[in-house]
């Protein structure tokens, strides 16, 4: 699993690289108060206040790592008050998929604060992309509690570091910095010291941790920062991550002293995804025979029931799923897996690319979403998917990740597991 997150964010920077000429970079800061953090800071201080912390990110949030590092600090520092998480993170995933549910995942939940964190995930997005998620994170979630206090925080990867190395924040987290300002959010880049270390020759970006002495000897004392180059060790890399943020909460906690509502202010983006709406996918129209599954007591459907608000499975090539929509753009909440099999997607009428719903990272199954369309003219779009008998040769698609069949039986369906739409605007009917 973690190989796939660290090609992923690879591929992410590699595209992110090749863009950067063209994008204005912003000056690397561990922190940029802002607006600071004063709601969060002045409950905190309440004695028997009970304190969410929502953390909406990828596989470097879903660590056991800073996110729990952070909560644990929290505890230590105000034992007046009572703290839990939300944790919202989604390894592969990036702020187009955490603008659709944040809503669901987080703001349902009622948090005080919210850590976003998308900045290697986000790697190879446009920036534009980028500022309309992020922008749509923020007006959804003072939308539906102004007092709730956001903070961005940009992590690394060595993929991603070379801006860091000259000072330089990467492309998608100078993107969402735009953001940042217009709206007065604090943010904060957790690899300033990963970045010192690596520019001095005393990180080591990729390694197991030293048990030996041999092995600590090899690395003659240097930071070992992660296996992958992408996810920190807990106990290194992760750590470096949990100081940034505690150095920098002083400077959130006087940066406006005075706890306030937040306003949203008009948008920085009219384009922005604030009307990003995730709707289970029961609220389609099924073809005859089909039917959803019981997320409680499905073997299967259960293990996703805490992201995916519903399921069903398309198992017989024929089957579809059939909806009309008003808005600007639709995407599919759904798993890809070693059943998956392709499916036809047509838009108004109109044949688009099908949607392969197996990869060379498939030994397993893991969320994901694809788009059906994106930046069409605002009225009301039409959409069928249809799974397709079409055959995959999944060794070849394994094969591009060095990947192989373990057990035939698994990779012999053909099959599609929506669980929701992904939509600018609203389901019609």
């Amino acid at each position: 699993m973690r190989l796939f997150f660290s090609a992923l964010a690879l591929c992410a920077a590699v595209l992110g690289q090749a863009a950067d000429q063209g994008f204005p970079l912003v000056e690397a800061r561990e922190v940029t108060a802002r607006g600071g953090l004063p709601n969060f800071f002045r409950k905190a201080q309440t004695t028997g206040a009970e304190i969410k912390v929502g953390y909406l990110g990828g596989s470097i949030t879903a660590q056991n790592g800073w996110r729990v590092q952070t909560l644990a600090h929290f505890k230590q520092a105000y034992p007046q008050a009572s703290f839990t998480e939300i944790n919202a993170a989604i390894g592969g995933t990036g702020s187009d998929l955490g603008v659709f549910r944040v809503q669901q995942d987080v703001l349902s939940k009622g948090p005080d604060l919210l850590f976003v964190e998308f900045a290697v995930n986000d790697g190879g997005a446009d920036p534009q992309r980028i500022i309309r998620a992020m922008e749509g994170i923020v007006r959804q979630t003072w939308k539906a509690n102004p007092g709730t206090d956001i903070c961005f925080v940009y992590t690394l990867t060595e993929a991603l570091s070379p801006p860091m190395l000259e000072g330089k924040l990467q492309r998608s987290a100078s993107a969402m910095e735009k953001v940042a300002d217009f709206y007065g959010i604090p943010s904060i880049t957790l690899g300033m010291e990963v970045a010192k270390l690596a520019k001095a020759g005393q990180l080591v970006w990729r390694a197991k941790l030293p048990k030996t002495e041999a092995e600590k000897a090899a690395l003659a004392g240097k930071f070992v920062f992660a296996a992958d180059g992408v996810h920190p060790h807990d106990s290194t890399g992760q750590v470096l991550y949990t100081q940034a943020i505690i150095r920098s909460l002083p400077a959130l906690a006087i940066a406006n002293a005075s706890p306030t509502p937040h306003a949203s202010k008009l948008a920085l983006d009219p384009a922005n995804w604030e009307r990003a709406t995730l709707t289970p996918i029961t609220a389609a129209k099924l073809s005859a025979g089909l039917t959803p599954v019981d997320m409680k007591t499905d073997a299967f459907a259960k293990g996703w029931a805490n992201r995916l608000p519903a399921m069903v499975k398309l198992t017989r090539p024929g089957q579809s799923i059939e909806f009309k929509f008003r808005g600007t753009h639709c995407a599919v909440y759904d798993l890809v897996g070693p059943s998956g099999g392709m499916v036809a997607v047509t838009l108004d009428g109109k044949a688009q690319k099908p949607a392969q719903r197996i990869d060379a990272y498939c030994t397993y199954a893991r969320l994901a979403n694809f788009v059906v369309g994106t930046d069409l003219p605002e009225g009301v779009h039409t959409v069928r998917l249809e799974l397709l008998a079409d055959p995959i040769d999944k060794a070849a698609v394994l094969a591009k990740n060095k990947n192989k069949i373990d057990k035939p039986e698994r990779f012999a369906p053909l099959e599609f597991y929506p669980g929701g739409l992904l939509i600018i605007g609203e389901l019609v009917p």
